[in-house]
């Protein structure tokens, strides 16, 4: 069994501020800096899924890369491109939208679209020199 990963790259851009509502204005301003902006700030993520799985013996795909890219288009990246991820996304009401969990909430979107018998990782780069990875 010769399992194969075989990778999407998107991107997307968003606004978002690191702020964690029961610390103060200071201690925010300590841990996050920068991020802590009130008046938000916005990265150009790039997005990278993976899906490794055995090739189909039919069609000798993991999975169809244009159905992958379309599964990342319809879920992911019409819920996050041009949004403000704090004020326009449920998901981070009380999540702090950071790298971390933003990954954690792209993972778990396309964990319910895509068959059991794969894995999936999100690979989500902040900026070129910071990524992050689930699962890792």
């Amino acid at each position: 069994m010769n399992k194969v990963a075989v990778y999407r790259k998107e991107h997307f851009n968003a606004a978002h501020r690191l702020n964690n509502a029961a610390w103060d204005e200071v201690r925010n301003g300590s841990v996050f800096g920068k991020c802590n902006n009130p008046n938000f700030h916005g990265h150009n993520y790039e997005l990278i899924v993976k899906v490794t799985g055995l090739p189909d013996p039919e069609t000798g795909f993991v999975i169809d890369l244009k159905v992958l890219g379309d599964l990342i288009e319809e879920n992911v990246l019409s819920k996050f491109d041009h949004r403000n991820l704090n004020i326009e996304l449920e998901e981070f009401q009380q999540t702090n939208p950071t790298a971390e969990n933003i990954a954690i909430v792209i993972y778990e979107i396309l964990r319910k679209k895509l068959d059991s018998a794969l894995d999936l990782q999100v690979r989500l780069y902040e900026t070129e020199r910071n990524f992050v990875e689930y699962p890792a």
